[in-house]
């Protein structure tokens, strides 16, 4: 899909064109994974969008990298022009916002939204209609499980999608693309529908690194995004294993041991380090805290909570009992957890954790979006997290996992430019 976007931008092929094989592509996809909210003008808008853009660049040798290209944008993110619904049955105008920072600076970028994704319902578990692309009777993930469908479909190179536990890294290991998580508040969650304000991330699903990396650098914003190119040197990985590692299938844990093997002989140091063995109680905080920043976000609502899945109104009852001192205790546990990973970063010598994605491939079934608890600490610790594709187990895709230091993604990209050559070669 970059590459049809650069013959549009070069005008190889007119506007006309390129509408006709967008639609060509989303036609033969859409119908059998349902990665997009429906749209009844969607081709008429997109046609007047791309109609500014030529009329905003009119000489091709000043349009910016990202001219023309498609991107999805999950329903949980305001977008101009476009109703909210995260996944809900709330009437949009009791959910409408101001645009999202990010989809503001991809626009201005020269990209264009192709439309919403599909969501779970405000991003927890009760499941959408999106399906798995590889295999439609398998899950996609979620919660960003549109953009993940969308993006390993084919139709869009780059989709945003936010993570609380595992909701890009996860649907990007099920659909075999790149998922990225910034760290906690790289990105402005400003114009976002919340389900946790100490846990959201906003990032992106994408074909490849470079696409992820531009889109991020894009939607932080360039003054911000300080690239790093070529330490010189592959990362040294640490893989955390104990009671964390034992959550893996058995099948998720031979490809991962592959993974291994086949980086340590590319040149790259694995280590093994003891952590996370309390792994279960980590989760227990994430989660209680989760449920109180819902439970505050969504009293707001109160009025329509008999419309909400049965899954979202137990979140928000779970989270109405959780007390003051256990949120502060919550809160100072993230903290605790960040800086006991940094610790244990530079006492081993690591430059990213290396772990699966998923404790193994996409399951059958559509009830769950699948376990993110492969996600879970780095995502409480709010350090950056890539999602790099490595083949298939039994025909679906499998992902492997690099989480660096908190404030360090720039550094996560240039190892992962590299990360990813190594693993697909």
């Amino acid at each position: 899909m970059i590459n049809l976007a650069q013959q549009f931008r070069d005008e190889v092929i007119n506007i006309t064109q390129y509408v006709r094989a967008l639609q060509d592509s989303f036609d033969a996809e859409e119908p059998t994974i349902f990665s997009f909210v429906p749209e009844a003008r969607r081709w008429l808008r997109v046609t007047a969008a791309l109609m500014l853009l030529c009329d905003r660049w009119p000489d091709k040798t000043q349009r910016p990298p990202l001219f023309g290209v498609p991107i999805g944008v999950k329903d949980i993110f305001h977008v101009n022009g476009l109703p909210t619904r995260a996944g809900s049955s709330l009437p949009p105008d009791v959910l409408a916002g101001a645009e999202l920072q990010a989809v503001t600076r991809l626009k201005a970028a020269g990209a264009f939204v192709l439309g919403k994704t599909v969501t779970t319902e405000f991003a927890w578990f009760g499941p959408g209609p999106a399906r798995n692309p590889h295999n439609p009777l398998h899950t996609p993930g979620g919660s960003s499980s549109g953009s993940g469908a969308a993006v390993g479909a084919g139709i869009v190179p780059i989709a945003l999608g936010s993570q609380t536990i595992g909701s890009i890294n996860r649907p990007s290991s099920f659909r075999g693309c790149v998922g990225f998580k910034p760290s906690y508040d790289r990105i402005s969650k400003e114009g976002a529908i919340e389900l946790s304000r100490s846990h959201d991330h906003v990032g992106v699903l994408a074909e490849s690194v470079s696409s992820a990396e531009l889109a991020i650098a894009t939607m932080i914003g360039t003054d911000a995004w300080q690239p790093v190119h070529g330490k010189g040197r592959p990362a040294v990985l640490g893989i955390p294993v104990g009671a964390y590692l034992e959550q893996v299938e058995a099948v998720g844990m031979a490809r991962f041991w592959e993974a291994v093997v086949h980086l340590e002989d590319k040149g790259y140091i694995v280590k093994r380090i003891p952590a996370l063995d309390n792994i279960a109680q980590l989760d227990k905080q994430h989660r209680r805290l989760l449920a109180a920043d819902a439970a505050s976000y969504h009293a707001q609502f109160s009025d329509y909570h008999g419309l909400y899945h049965e899954k979202t109104r137990e979140l928000i009852a779970q989270g109405q009992t959780v007390t003051k001192a256990e949120i502060m205790a919550d809160k100072q546990a993230k903290s605790d957890l960040a800086t006991h990973l940094t610790a244990l970063m530079d006492a081993n010598g690591i430059d990213l954790w290396l772990t699966p994605s998923a404790p193994g491939p996409a399951p059958l079934g559509h009830a769950s979006t699948g376990n993110p608890i492969m996600q879970l600490p780095f995502t409480m610790a709010g350090f950056p997290m890539l999602n790099i594709p490595f083949g298939m187990v039994d025909g679906l895709p499998v992902g492997v996992q690099f989480s660096g230091r908190f404030g360090h993604d720039e550094g996560v990209f240039d190892f992962g430019r590299r990360l990813e050559i190594a693993l697909n070669n």
